[in-house]
């Protein structure tokens, strides 16, 4: 059987820096969802978020962005990409990755200056509650933040051609 490729996998991973793209808008039941690729390392060229870390900042950032005031009842989902190098975030409404770098700084503000229990981290809430490592999701988000979200330019927001 032949399969047709996956916008995903169009995108020159060689080229891709870390940033906040557009992946994709798809209409769900009337209404747009617009996904963002949220890259965090750059792919195939520098290791890639450790397990513990990655699954740290998906408690963390899923928590804070469904308690959002103003963007939560907009979020659809948050998660980790399998390839370790970022996550996804699906968003109900048409939107440019401008108009959510400022929730997404405040996010990851959230995460890197994080200091307590872990949401959701216990047996009967999390299928891996041990894999768990904020100290190096503080430092991972911290590092993502400040490198990136905080001074991100077009190189950071559009896809390469």
């Amino acid at each position: 059987m032949t399969m047709e490729k996956i916008a995903s996998f169009t995108i020159d991973h060689l080229r891709l820096n870390r940033g906040v793209y557009v992946s994709r808008r798809d209409e769900v039941g009337g209404d747009s969802v617009t996904t963002f690729d949220v890259r965090m390392k750059l792919p195939n060229r520098e290791p890639v978020l450790g397990q513990g870390a990655i699954h740290t900042i998906e408690h963390l950032a899923a928590t804070f962005l469904r308690n959002h005031p103003v963007w939560g009842p907009r979020i659809v989902y948050w998660g980790p990409m399998g390839c370790l190098t970022g996550n996804y975030l699906l968003v109900k409404g048409a939107w440019e990755s401008r108009d959510v770098l400022p929730l997404l700084q405040e996010t990851f503000r959230f995460i890197a200056e994080y200091d307590g229990e872990i949401p959701g981290n216990t047996p009967a809430d999390c299928g891996t509650c041990l894999l768990h490592d904020l100290p190096m999701a503080r430092y991972e988000a911290e590092k993502y933040l400040r490198e990136t979200l905080e001074c991100a330019t077009e190189e950071n927001l559009v896809y390469p051609k």
